[in-house]
Parts: C-alpha cells; structure tokens; sequence
C-alpha cells in the first residue's frame, strides 16, 4: 500500500469510530507514540504499550462525538485532525478537545505517532 492509502484507510476507520482496529492495523512492533503532554504516557515504544495508551484514554473518558479531518499527505508522513466532545471521568466536565496527529510510515506500518494539542 502507498503511504496515501494506509492513511486513507486509517482516517476511514476513525472515523467509523474503529480506533483501535486503526491502531492494531498499521502500529509498527517497535512504534514509537508522542503526546503533548508529560507524563508515564508522553512517550511510549512498541505496540502493546501504544495499545495500553489506548485502553487507558477509554477506561478515562467517555467520548459523546468525534471528527477526523484528512488525510494530509506529505512523502512518508500524514495528518490527522481529531476533534472530540468528551468527558473526562476524574472531573465529569464535559470538554471538546483538538487534536492533530503527525504519522511517519515505514515499511507501511506507523513508525511514529505524534499528536498536537
């Protein structure tokens, strides 16, 4: 698959809400995720601990709408805009949040996911 086309795909699977399957789907064995923030989470290598990501963020937030924007592709790297009305769970406060993530691909899976807020 090109680069164009894995992030076509991924961006359709967001946006049917398939997060996970995106993630489990193109995530390298050794990729590498980067928040914005500090934190255990803030950088994290291989799968199964960008899977452990995940499944903290749904244990911790209740998600009432999400829109994914793109793909925006530039050689081997692509754009995603996230934005999400949520509730985190500690606070009860309902918040939307914008999001962007840069993807790096390499041998069609995700090397690096980094994401702006």
């Amino acid at each position: 698959m090109t680069v164009q086309e894995i992030a076509a795909d991924l961006v359709a699977l967001c946006q049917a809400g398939k997060f996970d399957e995106a993630g489990e789907k193109y995530w390298a064995d050794d990729v590498v995720s980067i928040e914005a923030a500090s934190g255990d989470m803030a950088r994290v290598t291989g799968k199964a601990a960008a899977r452990g990501k995940g499944e903290w963020w749904a244990a911790n937030h209740e998600v009432h709408d999400s829109e994914v924007t793109g793909p925006f592709v530039n050689g081997d790297q692509f754009v995603v805009g996230f934005k999400m009305t949520l509730t985190p769970k500690a606070t009860g406060e309902r918040t939307t949040m914008d999001e962007v993530g840069l993807y790096t691909i390499r041998d069609g899976k995700i090397a690096e996911e980094r994401f702006f807020y």
